[in-house]
């Protein structure tokens, strides 16, 4: 046991601190799924699986491929850090190595101690920590009784811990406080749910004392979000409909839901960074909205996200809240074999009376401070102006940048400020002259 504990600080220490990203997708720098949320000394943590390619002892090439668990935080919801590994298949006792299987994890806090819960070889396991970020120790045993895979921890008001999993059907079990034994035997979660499709990785959580069970489910070709509430964890439970609809470019889905500062998140994947391989995902963030009878507002995905923007740091159009029409203004991957890279806005004229092209931006804090210029990656064969203004395409102008022509190459470039803006603002870039133009990012300077 030791040993895997000085194993996995040793991971933690090499890769803590890289930044990952701040819009949807959150994290760029690897491929997350299942993110598992909660909020810990006012940070939040996300737990999620990691998906990876498939290594030649995997024989499946087309199938989810995971191998070990990172942890992210933030205390905005805009920049977060990678604390790095926390546990490996490779340095937990009773794991085959060569299974792949650490599929979606869970963690809670009970008395200042961290229970990390994890599924492999169809059995959960359950490492342990004096800090949410790790390092984690191992038990040597998985938990008896829990065969399946998505393990929840849900902790009640009272303090009651109840260990939530798929298998066989929705299956709990309250814990002993040791946080590794049933206190007494598992049931299978009663609920009304239309038995058809698939149902997974359930995730409890509590508002206004109201028990909310939430699931994938297949409801027709793909996960969509579900939900039913009761009036304890046990059940049964009553179908009330869905938080999310279905992403017919990725089968699978599965979440979170937190609170953090005054509102409410759902955390979720997609496969934007991977749109042709749908088991390499990505997490996501959007707002979770309650009706006074505590119902879910159903969830539409954005790629802007949550969270404000500093206008000084790199504006990733791409994110944007809206677009003009799509037959003149769309995204594309900078560079295809590199999705981690990002997108680029694209902007085309192929019509006169076409004017202005134009993207929204929700959300970007200009500060106090005034500021003197404004930057621009762009990328124009013919050139062309751009418009910058606050609010509306009918808003103050802050900036005119004038992209020159014969530009072939990613170019930065530089324009004065003609209004000052203090405070968040909305964004508008458009295209006011040219045909074709490329965007990567947009940055304030002071």
């Amino acid at each position: 046991m030791n040993l895997t504990k000085t194993v996995l600080a040793a991971a933690f220490t090499l890769s803590a601190g890289a930044l990952a990203y701040a819009q949807n997708p959150i994290i760029n720098s690897a491929y997350c799924a299942d993110p598992s949320a909660h909020v810990f000394n006012g940070r939040v943590y996300v737990y999620p699986s990691h998906d990876i390619p498939a290594p030649a002892d995997f024989g499946r090439k087309d199938w989810f491929c995971m191998a070990d668990y990172h942890v992210y935080s933030s205390d905005n919801l805009v920049d977060w850090v990678d604390h790095g590994v926390i546990v490996d298949q490779n340095y937990v006792p009773w794991v085959n190595r060569h299974s792949y299987s650490m599929w979606a994890p869970d963690c809670n806090v009970k008395d200042g101690k961290y229970y990390f819960y994890f599924p492999a070889d169809n059995r959960i396991g359950l490492a342990t920590s004096d800090n949410p970020y790790g390092p984690f120790t191992c038990e040597a045993e998985p938990i008896q009784g829990a065969g399946g895979i998505d393990p929840c921890i849900f902790i009640d008001d009272d303090g009651a811990c109840y260990l939530i999993w798929s298998g066989q059907g929705m299956r709990i079990a309250k814990l002993k406080d040791n946080m590794k034994e049933f206190d007494g035997e598992a049931k299978t979660i009663q609920h009304d749910t239309p038995n058809r499709g698939l149902k997974e990785g359930p995730f409890m959580f509590k508002r206004n004392g109201i028990y909310y069970f939430t699931f994938p489910w297949v409801d027709e070709n793909h996960e969509c979000l579900c939900y039913c509430t009761g009036d304890n964890p046990f059940g049964p439970f009553k179908y009330q409909g869905k938080i999310m609809e279905q992403n017919p470019q990725c089968w699978t889905n599965h979440h979170s839901v937190v609170e953090f500062k005054g509102k409410w998140y759902l955390f979720y994947h997609h496969n934007d960074y991977s749109p042709n391989f749908d088991k390499n995902r990505s997490v996501c963030i959007d707002e979770l909205t309650f009706n006074e009878d505590g119902s879910i507002n159903l969830v539409t995905p954005t790629l802007r996200g949550v969270g404000v923007t500093k206008a000084t740091s790199k504006i990733e159009l791409d994110r944007y809240s809206k677009i003009a029409d799509k037959d003149h203004a769309w995204i594309e991957f900078l560079r295809t074999e590199a999705p981690f890279e990002g997108w680029k806005t694209v902007f085309r004229n192929n019509d006169s009376s076409r004017n202005p092209i134009w993207v929204e931006y929700d959300r970007v804090d200009f500060g106090s401070k005034d500021l003197g210029s404004v930057l621009v990656r762009c990328q124009s064969n013919v050139g062309g102006r751009l418009e910058i203004r606050a609010d509306s395409l009918q808003g103050p102008v802050i900036a005119t940048v004038d992209i020159p022509g014969k530009n072939v190459e990613w170019q930065e470039i530089k324009a004065p400020i003609s209004a000052q803006m203090n405070g968040v603002h909305d964004l508008f870039v458009s295209m006011r002259s040219g045909l074709l133009m490329y965007i990567d990012w947009v940055k304030f300077i002071e």
